[in-house]
């Protein structure tokens, strides 16, 4: 180690600059899913804990966003069912749910 070292060429921030796509944040993330994360990337051989928590957090998003629109969906054609809306009755039903109406 020197007993001194120079400074005046040096720069504030960053050493690595963000790659496209990506957002530098600083976040909290608690003791025990970090060392969660850790341990599997470890066990996995190498890597980053912050991609396998970028992917986890990806697969959540993808998955929850599929999950709503299956409500959604389900929720929908329940309702149409009950009105009948967007079916077709045959012909010989239409027929009979006239005659019923009349007095």
């Amino acid at each position: 180690m020197k007993k001194e070292y120079d400074f005046s060429q040096g720069r504030r921030g960053a050493v690595l600059k963000t790659p496209p796509g990506k957002t530098r944040i600083t976040i909290r993330i608690d003791d025990d899913i970090l060392r969660w994360f850790r341990v599997q990337v470890e066990k996995a051989g190498g890597g980053s804990y912050q991609t396998a928590m970028n992917d986890a957090l990806r697969r959540f998003m993808n998955s929850s966003e599929n999950h709503v629109e299956q409500a959604i969906r389900r929720v929908l054609r329940e309702e149409l069912a009950r009105y009948r809306i967007g079916r077709k009755l045959p012909l010989s039903q239409r027929a009979d749910r006239r005659s019923s109406r009349r007095p």
